[in-house]
């Protein structure tokens, strides 16, 4: 049993890892796209007050290791300011069953879709000089170098969108369909708003999930495991479940009001640059 699931895992370990590199030279090809129509979001410093030590990366000038902090352990600190805080933008993307669904095969999964636009959009973060981090990762991504790690690093998020180590001032970007109950939904966002962040909730959903065209008898099966639910005229339904989608978004959307945060949504049959172009600018303005 222990070589099966040893097998098991190095098997997906392979598999992901064979994803990964088109999957980051697309990201790269849709922000270049993006990036003729736009410019760098860098802007001017909130302040110099001391905010964290982190540890020392390759390509950290000298001159800003602060040596008495370093001098008490055996390796060698940052000192970070509040207004490099600010610069970071911290990015989440969900998994899971309901996401790794699409309607048909000319479509990419809603989770293929959230990832391709979180690592485009921190490829135009990275050139602009951003930090990007993920969500619980131990540090930020600095550097055009820096986007094959961040997707390496996207499965290993948690399912829910927390991370207390966030810097106050960070911007957050979360991808996902939202189609969790809205409850949820606020106690996540109440919590990030509570650590003093701002943010963006891009809503991801197959062109199927917004119109329901089935029709006839059609048997819905829960992806995380409940009992499915025939129906026996689906197109009976359409137009209550139409209004259940828009009533949900618009507890969604009053949800990321109250707390200061904007919500848009994008289908897969949608170009990611429409997308990704829309949510930089919000970053650009925000």
């Amino acid at each position: 049993m222990a070589e099966a699931a040893h097998n098991l895992v190095t098997a997906r370990a392979e598999a992901l890892g064979a994803r990964l590199p088109p999957l980051v030279v697309r990201a790269e090809r849709i922000a270049a796209t993006v990036m003729q129509g736009v410019h760098g979001r860098r802007r001017s410093g909130q302040g110099d007050a001391f905010w964290q030590f982190r540890p020392y990366l390759p390509g950290d000038a000298a001159s800003r290791v602060d040596w008495r902090q370093s001098a008490r352990s055996d390796r060698v600190f940052i000192r970070e300011t509040e207004w490099e805080a600010a610069q970071t933008v911290a990015l989440w993307s969900a998994r899971g069953s309901g996401m790794a669904w699409r309607s048909r095969d000319t479509l990419p999964l809603k989770q293929e879709r959230a990832e391709m636009l979180l690592l485009a959009l921190a490829a135009l973060l990275l050139r602009g000089g951003e930090r990007v981090r993920g969500f619980g990762a131990p540090r930020a991504f600095i550097g055009r170098a820096a986007l094959a790690p961040l997707a390496g690093f996207l499965p290993e998020q948690q399912p829910i969108p927390a991370d207390p180590r966030l810097p106050r001032h960070a911007r957050v970007v979360l991808f996902s369909d939202f189609l969790a109950p809205l409850d949820e939904t606020r106690a996540a966002l109440a919590g990030l708003a509570a650590q003093g962040l701002r943010g963006h909730l891009l809503q991801i959903l197959d062109p199927a999930e917004e119109t329901l065209p089935f029709a006839g008898h059609i048997r819905f099966e829960d992806p995380s495991g409940g009992a499915p639910a025939p129906i026996p005229r689906t197109e009976a339904l359409r137009g209550a479940y139409q209004a259940a989608l828009a009533a949900h978004r618009e507890g969604l959307a009053a949800a990321a009001s109250a707390m200061g945060w904007s919500f848009a949504t994008h289908r897969t049959d949608q170009p990611p640059e429409l997308a990704l172009l829309a949510l930089f600018q919000r970053l650009e303005g925000g």
